[in-house]
């Protein structure tokens, strides 16, 4: 298949058609995103980012310049203090500041905004995403919109006929396109009072009652809102592509006004996708930052891989909304992973266009397009692997021992799956499916009939258990049971209770094989 129709089929290829087409052939194309780090910037946030970044890598791909910023709003307003930060009462003391102007309670950083930002910004080169980072705190505090802000104030009535076109209730005749933080107190509980034309801005606090008179090419104090702000940004930075989220691209929502504002300052909107909100598998609703209780992209990878981290994303249309699984769904999410890499590898045939989707999945999954593999991973389903580090307590060494034909590239990518399923069994898996190999100090109190089955088992594992198959050895098991005279799921329970003191577990046959004959032996033998 030609490269042209390998990419075809991917909505990011797609995307970069419709921005080239729409945007013209353009020396460079600038992509965009960004948030308000106002509390933990969760998976759902991340899923902006990585659609810009799929994107861009599909436009690049096709030959083109590409820059991706991503904005920090962080002169954003302190509104909440989210759930989940440390000394709420400090925090309290700070609502209506700038966020960058709030302490960092948890001490990762020198301000609260740069906390947050500090630990997105530490984890997105795990995936592969390298964006250009702008701080709207330090644009803003340091006049570079001196000229936006100002050429806003002189578009007030425009802006403002713009905006009522979409709201219940006009703003009222005294509205301004400018927010002020009062030099008294750095707080917004602020009004504008009077502009002189040109850059002297008159504003009372609200709180103190005083009125004072700034110029915004030199004081830090000023700030476009939202529906300003953005499309002023769009223009600055000739942004070509930026998604946005289902609330923003409702009708009447900041996209629709954001595209008539930015002709005002003499640019068009840039192409857009609607992405869709991601949940938490178990837990309904839209993730929240504010509201404290998320999973944000460590705790994601914390149990994936940076490729099947990808592959959520790059294999979900944005428009979809889709669950971050913890619970048992893990182990259906590995494997369709390896489904597609088995596919793009020609270990699994099916029909051309299916081969040609899901290699472009598999490709755009790697972190690296320039470092696919060049062969699978070592592809052991994830719930054997979670059985293998069970038996041998984590130790990564032994089980790698356990394992054959496994080539150094594959080695090192499967210590990565490694630790991931590691942290799942720890801090996710449930109940039913953890389990330890039964030690001397707890050992099952067998009658006198059920060490007699034990002991005849033992034999048939010394004998057979390395030298035949899964299958052929399961023949064994039931053979045991009925010479004891015991209903199989009674032998079955009785195996289970001695091994890993529980009435069930793992498949029996593969769980001895993974085992190996010297572990069961020893076990089985105190009996």
């Amino acid at each position: 298949m030609s490269e042209k129709d390998n990419q075809s089929m991917h909505w990011a290829d797609i995307m970069a058609d419709k921005i080239i087409r729409e945007k013209g052939d353009k020396p460079r194309y600038t992509c965009a995103s960004g948030i308000t780090p106002s509390g933990t910037v969760h998976i759902g946030n991340f899923r902006e980012i990585i659609t810009v970044e799929l994107v861009a890598r599909a436009l690049r791909e096709k030959g083109k310049d590409v820059r991706f910023i991503y904005s920090w709003d962080d002169y954003d307003v302190f509104r909440k203090v989210p759930k989940n930060m440390p000394e709420p009462e400090l925090l309290e003391k700070y609502l209506r500041y700038p966020i960058t102007l709030v302490p960092d309670t948890t001490g990762r950083a020198e301000n609260y905004a740069r906390g947050n930002e500090v630990a997105v910004e530490n984890d997105l080169p795990k995936v592969g995403v390298f964006p250009e980072y702008i701080y709207q705190a330090e644009r803003y505090r340091t006049n570079v919109y001196a000229e936006e802000i100002r050429k806003a104030l002189s578009m007030r009535e425009e802006i403002r006929e713009i905006l009522n076109q979409y709201r219940t209730e006009p703003l009222a005749d005294d509205w301004w396109p400018v927010a002020v933080f009062s030099s008294f107190t750095n707080k917004d509980n602020t009004k504008v009072i009077a502009w002189d034309g040109e850059y002297g801005l008159t504003y009372r606090d609200l709180d103190l009652d005083k009125e004072e008179t700034i110029d915004i090419r030199t004081t830090p104090n000023t700030k476009l809102p939202w529906r300003v702000d953005w499309p002023m940004r769009w223009a600055y930075e000739g942004v070509d592509f930026e998604p946005g989220g289902k609330d923003h691209l409702t009708e009447g929502g900041s996209y629709d006004t954001a595209k008539s504002v930015v002709k005002l300052f003499g640019a068009e909107a840039p192409v857009t996708m609607r992405y869709d909100f991601i949940k938490l598998k178990g837990k309904g609703g839209k993730i929240s930052s504010s509201g404290g209780e998320v999973a944000d992209l460590s705790d994601v990878l914390e149990i994936y891989p940076p490729e099947i981290v990808r592959y959520l994303f790059v294999g979900t249309r944005p428009s979809a909304e889709f669950a971050i699984s913890f619970d048992l769904d893990v182990l259906k999410i590995y494997e369709d992973y390896d489904n597609t890499e088995r596919i793009y590898f020609g270990l699994i045939q099916t029909n051309e266009k299916k081969k040609e989707k899901e290699s472009r999945i598999y490709e755009l999954s790697q972190v690296d397009d320039k470092a696919i593999p060049s062969e699978p991973g070592y592809q052991i389903p994830f719930r054997h692997l979670c059985n293998y580090l069970q038996i041998y307590a984590g130790d990564q060494d032994k089980v790698i021992e356990r394992l054959d034909g496994i080539t150094e590239s594959q080695e090192k990518r499967l210590r990565v799956r490694m630790s991931c399923a590691w942290a799942w069994l720890d801090k996710y898996a449930p109940e039913e499916f953890r389990f330890s190999l039964s030690s001397e100090d707890c050992m099952y109190k067998a009658t006198e009939s059920e060490a007699k089955a034990i002991r005849e088992f033992a034999s048939y594992v010394d004998e057979h258990l390395d030298a035949l198959s899964e299958k052929e050895f399961s023949e064994y098991i039931y053979k045991c049971a009925a010479d004891n005279g015991m209903e199989n799921p009674d032998f079955f329970r009785l195996i289970y209770q001695v091994l890993i003191n529980k009435e069930k577990g793992p498949k029996l046959a593969g769980f001895l094989k993974a085992c190996g004959s010297e572990k069961v032996l020893e076990i089985l033998r105190r009996y």
